[in-house]
């Protein structure tokens, strides 16, 4: 069957349309959700919002709000999830940082965080200057000066210009180096960062990863924790103390 371009063209058209239904019943979810969440409906609220995520759409807005709902019905662990999603998304917003604070108040367990020192602590300050794109386009930017400057210096006829040019791409292709290593780091961090919340009111951490293993400590709804491996339903986790065990899949939501 042959497809002409005035089918291909309503094609376009009808795809363009449907996307903007769909973005206007969104934007129209949200500000629904909104006045119920301004009646103290939280559970509708809870509702319109996550409507708007089985679409497919997402913003640090919208987790936010859901974030907001759920604390107002003391939901802990739905709280938390959504606001460390809009955390993802906003990383930066001083908002959403003061409320995860109030929520993770409402959790049971109390786990330490074991403070970065020295070589580490300044790698990590740094790696968090800009993501990981953000250091690839630097490492892409610095390459570009670095290959005019060489350009420069090789058709450049002048002693004097030859060795400043030489010394401006030295400084410019190290600048490159510089910025790739920290893009792969930033990217090796990313890579093995999975962070999850604990759902279930009370979940028992094994030595091992089936239900014979020694119990070596409890958690309970709306705990972080990074998930290190996974085995069957069971993954290993990691607590911000160092602590670590094997706890049922079930019973936490990734991040």
């Amino acid at each position: 069957m042959r497809i002409n371009t005035f089918q291909i063209l309503g094609l376009f058209i009808l795809l363009i349309g449907l996307g903007n239904y769909s973005f206007g019943q969104n934007i129209q979810l949200f500000e629904e959700g909104n006045k119920l969440y301004d009646e103290g409906d939280f559970g509708g609220a809870v509702d319109k919002y996550e409507a708007i995520l089985k679409t497919g759409e997402e913003s640090a807005e919208l987790y936010y709000n859901l974030g907001n709902a759920h604390y107002k019905l003391n939901n802990v662990a739905p709280s938390i999830y959504y606001y460390e999603k809009a955390l993802q998304l906003n990383p930066n917003d001083s908002e959403i940082q003061n409320n995860i604070t109030f929520a993770q108040n409402m959790t049971i367990d109390a786990i330490d965080n074991i403070p970065e020192v020295g070589l580490k602590k300044l790698l990590s300050n740094l790696t968090a200057l800009f993501p990981t794109d953000g250091w690839a386009l630097l490492t892409s930017v610095f390459a570009v000066l670095f290959t005019l400057i060489f350009i420069f210096y090789y058709l450049s006829g002048s002693t004097a210009k030859k060795r400043t040019f030489f010394v401006g791409s030295g400084i410019f292709i190290s600048l490159a180096v510089v910025c790739f290593l920290f893009a792969f780091h930033s990217h090796n961090l990313e890579r093995i960062d999975k962070p999850a919340i604990v759902f279930a009111s009370e979940s028992q951490v094994k030595s091992e990863p089936n239900p014979r293993g020694t119990l070596s400590f409890t958690l309970h709804a709306g705990t972080k924790v990074q998930i290190l491996d996974t085995i069957n339903n069971w993954n290993k986790i990691k607590l911000s103390d160092g602590k670590t065990g094997w706890m049922k899949a079930e019973d936490m939501k990734p991040l």
